[in-house]
């Protein structure tokens, strides 16, 4: 999640930029991920529209089980279309990512550059590096992920002039761990649900009853409908645990670092949202920066402000919209309403949602 952000910030807006990430070298990590209308128009912009449509499913409803694979009423985000422009699609994170990493000029990606400390000038301001080489530029963008090495940094700085809120001091709240991964290619003939046109996005609500996960049925494969029959299927090498933290800081920049995505809010998967949020964060920075009239710690200052107060609001709703749909999962009184609603809602009601929305 760093330099897809970095790259779209800078692609349109001609800003210069060099990009410093800490792996060796891009993971086939992650599963899916859904893109919509709120993506799409600037994937359009970008000029990757077509190859996306290419990688992408297209997608028009939710279907939810219980354990018993008892279905409930399907979601259908089908009006959405109708008002936005654009469908609903599922692509598999790691081909989303090679898509972007294909429009980067080779030389513009430094893999393997830890981070380590930052230092400042009225000027410039510079990186230094676990392979012991710095690097000097106008601003550093911290789209490094919720542990953002940059932030840490950066939080010390403030921590030591006083100014660091209590809550920014404070560990990410954590709720849960979930595994991530994709299977290898399905036979068709043994899972017919890939043969269709649409995606079929389906999901299972335990009953917390005393089953192993091997033995925990899905609604999908004929005479193999387990999770055991699709673990099986599944490249352990690429098998990722993700930690589950929710929170929104509160300082976003200082002097001539700003932050990004994951490194300021990290939202629950739930909504949805995780990279949407960071991809619209790189397109408001971006417009500011191609809009900045110089360089100076004043000019930087002003506009970093501007990014963060035209990006924290949109941020909190969708902060607040993930632990709504986290809700879904819960088995007391208030998840029972939420997923009631959100399964029976009418089609007039829902497309008053979105007129609202």
């Amino acid at each position: 999640s760093r330099w897809p952000h970095a790259w779209s910030t800078s692609k349109k807006s001609n800003v210069p930029y060099v990009i410093f990430e800490r792996a060796a070298a891009v993971k086939p990590l992650g599963a899916g991920m859904s893109v919509g209308p709120s993506l799409l128009p600037l994937f359009e912009q970008l000029g990757i529209y077509d190859e996306f449509l290419a990688i992408g499913k297209y997608g028009t409803h939710t279907f939810n089980y219980n354990e018993s694979l008892e279905s409930y009423p399907p979601i259908d985000y089908s009006p959405v279309e109708e008002f936005a422009g654009y469908g609903q699609y599922i692509v598999a994170r790691p081909k989303l990512y090679d898509l972007i990493l294909r429009q980067l000029p080779a030389h513009k990606i430094n893999f393997g550059h830890r981070v380590l400390n930052i230092s400042k000038k009225e000027d410039k301001v510079t990186i230094h590096l676990a392979n012991n080489s710095t690097f000097e530029g106008d601003i550093i963008v911290g789209a490094d992920g919720a542990y953002s090495a940059v932030r840490q940094r950066m939080y010390e700085q403030l921590r030591v002039k006083g100014t660091l809120s209590k809550s920014d001091q404070g560990e990410l709240p954590f709720s849960c761990t979930c595994l991530v991964d994709q299977t290898k290619v399905l036979d068709p003939e043994e899972y017919q649900i890939v043969k269709g046109p649409l995606c079929q996005f389906r999901s299972v609500f335990g009953d917390e009853q005393p089953f192993t996960t091997r033995d925990f049925s899905v609604p999908f494969g004929e005479g193999k409908n387990t999770l055991g029959h699709i673990y099986d299927l599944t490249p352990k090498e690429q098998l990722s645990k993700v930690m589950l933290e929710e929170k929104v800081f509160k300082a976003w920049h200082s002097g001539r670092i700003v932050l990004l995505g994951d490194a300021c809010h990290k939202l629950n998967p739930a909504g949805g949202h995780g990279a949407v949020t960071a991809m619209h964060d790189a397109i408001a920075l971006a417009n500011l920066l191609y809009a900045m009239p110089a360089t100076t710690s004043l000019e930087v200052a002003k506009i970093f402000e501007e990014y963060r107060k035209e990006r924290y609001p949109a941020v909190m709703e969708s902060f607040k919209n993930s632990q709504q749909m986290s809700m879904i999962a819960d088995k007391g009184i208030v998840g029972s309403i939420v997923f009631y609603l959100i399964h029976n809602m009418l089609s007039w009601l829902w497309r008053l949602v979105v007129i609202c929305k």
